[in-house]
């Protein structure tokens, strides 16, 4: 498939302005400007007539799939909301592709998507990264797991202070958290003396403790939930302490520490943008944020939180982060090659490069432009819109 005579944001490289993308079967093999076509393309092709052709759409963070549309307890598979730490519990077990906001996600030009559970639960499970194609999720995955859920602030206080069960404050929240991780640093010390001492006894088998080794190993990234400042400030101390590979999911507040995240280089997947202030830990909500935190040197994402903002509506919380100072360019590399990177699959999508997942998304202007429109949508090369 060739798609040319458009205006190609590439993300990881400068602006097209006349240009076209090739795709062979699933991948994206040639970029370039139309006086570089190669001589004698055949097969399929689509003249955009100046359109924008740009990478498909990343939310690196949205619970799609786990609280099903219009539906209540009969399809909210986001928390297990029974235990204050469920890191065995694994979104892949819960995802139903076939929730109509998939096709919603599809037709705004979201090609692959972060989802994972809630924020009930100080350490809630694993996410996974999928594209919003497939009948059935296993056929789906990008990476599985590809994080470890944690919260902090008021979600966990919220559900456990009406049980009055620990935590109920911010205090509790963290050494939860802490305590889970010194239990399963001990669990997998114990296991690898097992490996390596004659006479050593394994310790019996914990699938709580098992989920947190690839954390404390540093192969399973921990995204963990803050908006408040000194939430924020929380969990880089808990995430230094231990040594883990961490992303800041929200940072609703992330501009009054931008000082701190940029020292310790913690990337911040910012969103929701287009909600109220719902909770008193959004007060401080302001759609400046992206653009401050991108100001100091904080590597962002932009996301939706869906449902909380319905996942086709991505484009515009980054058209939103630009009037509130985010240049256009950076707007849209925080919808696609920053939320691949933030997310841990930069190697497959995010830009327009041969090589990468043929995940392409044709606009009718500028894909920011809140009058445009998606008009050509392709995932692993197959035209879905």
């Amino acid at each position: 498939m060739l798609i040319f005579n458009g205006v190609v944001h590439p993300v990881d490289a400068p602006v097209i302005p006349n240009g076209y993308v090739e795709l062979e079967d699933d991948k994206i093999k040639g970029v370039g400007p139309m006086e570089a076509l190669p001589k004698g393309c055949e097969g399929p092709s689509l003249d955009v007539k100046g359109g924008h052709i740009v990478p498909g759409f990343v939310d690196a963070h949205c619970h799609l799939g786990l609280f099903g549309d219009a539906l209540k307890f009969e399809g909210d598979d986001g928390n297990e909301a029974t235990n204050p730490c469920t890191p065995h519990v694994r979104a892949i077990d819960g995802v139903n592709p076939l929730d109509r906001c998939f096709q919603e996600a599809r037709e705004g030009g979201v090609t692959t998507v972060l989802t994972g559970p809630g924020s009930a639960n100080p350490i809630s499970g694993q996410g996974i990264v999928i594209k919003t194609l497939g009948a059935w999720v296993d056929q789906m995955v990008l990476k599985a797991p590809a994080t470890m859920k944690m919260a902090l602030g008021e979600n966990p206080k919220t559900v456990y202070n009406g049980r009055k069960e620990t935590p109920t404050t911010r205090m509790g929240t963290a050494s939860v958290i802490r305590t889970e991780l010194a239990r399963a640093l001990e669990y997998m010390d114990r296991q690898d003396k097992a490996d390596t001492e004659a006479g050593t006894n394994a310790p019996g088998y914990d699938p709580r403790l098992e989920a947190l080794i690839p954390v404390l190993r540093g192969e399973l990234p921990v995204h963990i939930h803050a908006h408040r400042a000194d939430d924020i400030a929380t969990a880089v101390r808990i995430c230094r302490e231990y040594g883990l590979q961490f992303v800041v999911v929200h940072g609703t507040e992330g501009y009054r520490v931008t000082e701190l995240l940029a020292a310790e280089g913690v990337g911040v997947i910012t969103g929701p943008i287009l909600t109220d202030r719902s909770k008193p830990e959004l007060a401080g909500l302001t759609i400046e944020n992206p653009a401050r935190l991108a100001k100091a040197g904080v590597e962002i994402a932009i996301c939706t939180d869906h449902p909380v903002t319905p996942i086709q509506y991505l484009p515009l919380c980054a058209a939103v982060a630009v009037r509130g100072g985010l240049e256009p360019e950076e707007a849209l590399r925080a919808i696609t090659l920053g939320g691949a990177r933030l997310a841990g699959v930069a190697h497959r999508v995010g830009s327009l490069t041969p090589g990468k997942d043929a995940d392409v998304v044709v606009t009718s202007g500028h894909p920011l432009e809140w009058t445009g429109s998606v008009e050509h949508v392709f995932i692993n090369g197959i035209q879905v819109k």
